[in-house]
């Protein structure tokens, strides 16, 4: 089992000195991934429910680091983690810059790159960007992850879809990985395991929540369901990656049904479950230690390296 942390991307531990801290600590602790999220911007009222919170309020207060910039700056401080985003929402941005984004990125940080991507659940931010119609925002992030796919693996490329068309040119150079950097699909939904069938490299679901909290034989059934999914695909189930994010949205609240959330209490409970769910195919877990101040931060990753991992083995 390997291990990974979000990082901050807003409030008070979101700004340069405290970001370099945790993972530069991070990658001595022996952490194997660092996930980075993604918002751009907060319209002043939003409508949208989260999905993950009961009451489907959103946790973040409206401000965020960009995902991309900030991508770049931690692989200049760092080595040998992998870096995700996680996930990226895909009709955020224009597919073209992106590709050559995330293929600069791993150009720099020499092949550490994972797009972990989503389609999004925030309306009125698709609104604002400008983006494709929210309503076709599944369409639309497979179209684009094709796009992705031809520009970091075709020279010269073109491409003609539905949302996006450009003639033939170069966009090099190319990713260092071959013959892309993984792609890692979020969500649980079935169109969203279709799409772990068909375009990604990995399952990158979000449970141990309140609101998705995914307990063992639930995800045992999607993780029947997506290997049906991938062998119809003519696709071989071990070649996908599943890297399971367990933050705790809601701290204080259980889902009904459960005594507690998963991933919580003492290092041989959270070890138990980690155990579970590793014996299903879970190769990675992605865990939430942010808590200011910094110093609270770096304890709780201590934590769990020296008192849970050594428990899973």
């Amino acid at each position: 089992m390997r291990y990974g942390f979000y990082l901050p991307t807003r409030g008070p531990l979101g700004e340069p000195d405290a970001i370099a801290s945790m993972v530069e600590k991070g990658e001595a602790l022996g952490y194997a991934t660092i996930v980075i999220g993604d918002h751009i911007v907060f319209p002043t009222k939003i409508d949208s429910a989260y999905p993950y919170t009961v009451g489907g309020a959103f946790p973040g207060q409206g401000d965020a680091l960009e995902q991309l910039t900030l991508m770049s700056f931690i692989a200049a401080r760092t080595e040998t983690a992998r870096l995700v985003t996680s996930v990226m929402i895909l009709p955020h941005r224009n597919p073209l810059v992106t590709a050559k984004v995330l293929a600069t990125i791993d150009v720099l940080s020499k092949g550490r790159v994972t797009v972990g991507v989503g389609v999004g659940w925030m309306r009125e931010e698709f609104e604002a960007l400008g983006a494709p119609d929210f309503d076709k925002r599944g369409a639309s992030s497979n179209e684009y992850i094709e796009i992705f796919k031809k520009c970091w693996t075709e020279d010269p490329v073109s491409f003609e879809g539905e949302f996006y068309s450009f003639k033939e040119l170069r966009c090099v150079p190319h990713p260092v990985q071959k013959p892309h950097p993984p792609i890692w699909i979020g969500g649980h939904s079935k169109p969203a395991l279709r799409r772990v069938a068909k375009l990604g490299n990995g399952w990158h679901p979000v449970g141990a929540t309140s609101a998705s909290p995914l307990p063992p034989e639930e995800f045992q059934g999607l993780m029947d369901e997506l290997k049906r999914m991938v062998e119809a695909e003519g696709r071989d189930f071990n070649d996908i990656a599943i890297s399971f994010k367990a933050p705790s949205y809601d701290p204080g609240l259980t889902p009904d049904g459960h005594d507690r959330l998963l991933f919580t209490g003492t290092p041989e409970r959270i070890a138990e479950d980690l155990r579970a769910y590793k014996a299903m195919g879970v190769q990675e877990t992605i865990f939430d230690f942010r808590s200011p101040p910094l110093s609270k931060t770096v304890e709780n990753m201590e934590h769990f390296m020296k008192e849970v991992a050594p428990l899973v083995e």
